[in-house]
């Protein structure tokens, strides 16, 4: 069987620099991942978080043999940030991962990437995107298997890539509520969502967890887990798999994929594993099998809802 690869995708929250460096650090050292994703993709106004650590980064996943990607914006709203966008696909010299279809527009036939924020729902798309120049594609999250599987068969020419863990990223705005809930307006924020490093959690009339924001981003408040689902995306053809940074432990996280992958630790094993590492939110897979997403589908394909 050949190889499933596993990309680390690109961190979505507001971590501050040195924190955000030494995460990337510790990742080309001991992370089993073939491909990471580096980049702001929420909010432009996170870039210079980042900017004075992206040449060490580089360097380091370089020389420890993992694939460089540059990850776009999401949501272009300034023409600031339609410069920004414009200047990284034309002056990088790694892969771009796209986000939006803009940036699509933009790269002009230029090897690239699509990532999980593009809304590829079906083959057709994806064969579109690949005769435009995509050489990879990671699929939204909610599509359901049965989607995944049609999308994977169909010989688009792009590697198909599955989002298998992490909270999941459900929509974009031009206005930030999360400085909103804060009192702040978005031109002035004074980056209060770097308070959450792993977003901030919103809660139901009746106080339940409901979603989380990210600045501008509102995401889900599970943490999507497909372990018990790894064998048959396997046989379904998938061979790269994405990992999605969360605050917590996620060197541990790609160790647990990789055994998994590679049928030395069981499927339950492994999802008692990730439980540990990363405690502070429930594990969901309802997208995947085409219930509600937050449901949790267990292996006897029973389903309950992450409380």
């Amino acid at each position: 069987m050949t190889m499933t690869e596993l990309t680390m995708g690109p961190v979505y929250y507001l971590w501050d620099g040195p924190k955000w460096r030494d995460f990337y650090l510790r990742v080309a050292e001991e992370a089993p991942v073939d491909r990471v994703v580096i980049g702001e993709t929420v909010c432009s106004k996170r870039q210079h978080f980042i900017e004075p650590h992206l040449v060490e980064v580089v360097e380091r996943l370089e020389r420890a043999g993992k694939t460089v990607v540059f990850s776009s914006l999401a949501l272009v709203t300034l023409e600031r940030e339609s410069r920004f966008v414009r200047e990284l696909i034309e002056t990088s010299d790694y892969p771009i991962e796209v986000n939006d279809l803009s940036a699509i527009g933009l790269i002009k036939g230029r090897r690239h990437l699509v990532g999980p924020l593009v809304n590829v729902y079906n083959s057709a798309t994806a064969r579109l995107l690949a005769e435009r120049g995509a050489e990879r594609i990671c699929l939204p999250p909610e599509l359901p298997f049965a989607s995944v599987s049609q999308i994977a068969a169909a010989e688009t020419g792009a590697t198909i890539e599955v989002f298998v863990f992490g909270r999941i990223p459900l929509a974009i705005s031009a206005r930030c509520a999360h400085a909103r809930s804060k009192g702040k307006i978005k031109d002035n924020c004074q980056f209060v969502c770097g308070e959450e490093p792993d977003g901030l959690s919103l809660k139901t009339l009746d106080r339940q967890s409901f979603l989380v924001l990210n600045g501008v981003q509102t995401m889900s408040h599970t943490c999507q887990a497909l372990v018990h689902e790894l064998e048959e995306m396997q046989d379904a053809g998938i061979r790269s798999l994405r990992l999605s940074p969360q605050d917590c432990d996620m060197v541990e996280v790609a160790k647990t994929f990789r055994e998994a992958l590679d049928r030395r630790l069981g499927s339950q094993s492994a999802l008692d594993r990730l439980r540990a590492i990363y405690p502070t939110a429930p594990f969901s897979n309802g997208f995947h099998h085409a219930k509600e997403g937050a449901a949790w589908i267990a292996k006897a394909k029973s389903a309950s809802f992450a409380r």
